[in-house]
């Protein structure tokens, strides 16, 4: 039973009933083709029989012809055979006659009841029809109607992917930022150096913005000292940025070219050589 329950279920979801509806119109054709081909053989037998009660007739005919020539020739015996044997003649015409009449009667009846098939079967194939246009109808509304409420079995699957492909991007999102928030904090480290934290970062900009600053106010006090201090403040920049000692505002540059005797103004003496910030360093 439980096999049989499970069979009827599956068959039940197989069956179309367009598919159905046509199987018993060709079932219904082929039974009034056998039922038309009924008719043709009870024609036949019944057009046989017509042939062989002519024959029958015509040799009655003839006998009853030569039993009046038997009689005309003073022949009685001859005309009594001929007569005996038409006799005999005449029974067969009557039982071909009896069999003549219900094989009429059975091609009456087979005739009506094909004409009756007929008009069923055309009535059946108009029905089909309908029975068909309106199940194709109700099935392309029936799924109109679950892709526009996403429970067909193709909008459910489609659904389902848009689903994990959105689960998968939030995912994906949520790892990102917090690499992110890892890589800045320094509680991950960067293999190529090129990330830093919030810390470094913060020391670097400081350092670079008191850079500016000195920059800054070392060209703010050259131009405030005149177009001839220029040059020795940059000089001295820039030796502060080796390491030497700045020289002092208005002396010349050490580093330049000296005498190898230099001479006091006042005494022309040779004065002892003063000490070169190279040298120094």
């Amino acid at each position: 039973m439980i096999f049989r329950a499970k069979t009827d279920k599956a068959l039940d979801k197989l069956e179309d009933p367009r598919q159905t509806l046509d199987y018993s119109y060709q079932k219904q054709l082929e039974l009034l083709q056998k039922v038309r081909r009924g008719v043709a053989d009870v024609a036949t037998s019944r057009k046989r029989i017509e042939l062989q009660a002519n024959q029958l007739q015509l040799q009655a005919d003839k006998l009853t012809q030569q039993a009046q020539k038997a009689l005309e020739v003073g022949r009685e015996d001859l005309a009594r055979e001929a007569l005996t044997r038409r006799s005999g003649l005449q029974q067969q015409l009557v039982d071909l006659q009896t069999q003549h009449a219900q094989l009429q009667g059975e091609e009456e009846k087979l005739t009506r009841a094909s004409q009756r098939l007929q008009a069923k079967v055309d009535a059946f194939r108009t029905r089909k029809e309908t029975i068909k246009a309106t199940y194709s109808a109700a099935e392309a509304q029936t799924r109109i109607n679950e892709a526009f409420s996403g429970i067909s079995e193709e909008m459910g699957d489609v659904g389902l992917a848009i689903q994990r492909a959105e689960d998968k991007t939030a995912q994906m999102q949520a790892r990102a930022g917090a690499i992110d928030e890892l890589l800045a904090s320094g509680a991950l480290d960067d293999p190529t150096g090129i990330a830093k934290d919030d810390i470094t970062l913060e020391l670097e900009q400081l350092a670079s913005t008191s850079d500016v600053e000195n920059e800054l106010a070392a060209m703010k006090a050259s131009i405030g000292a005149g177009p001839g201090a220029a040059a020795p403040a940059i000089e001295g920049q820039r030796a502060a940025a080796e390491g030497a000692l700045p020289p002092a505002p208005g002396q010349a540059n050490t580093s330049q070219y000296q005498p190898s005797q230099p001479y006091d103004a006042q005494s022309s003496q040779p004065t002892q050589p003063q000490p070169n910030p190279g040298d120094l360093r």
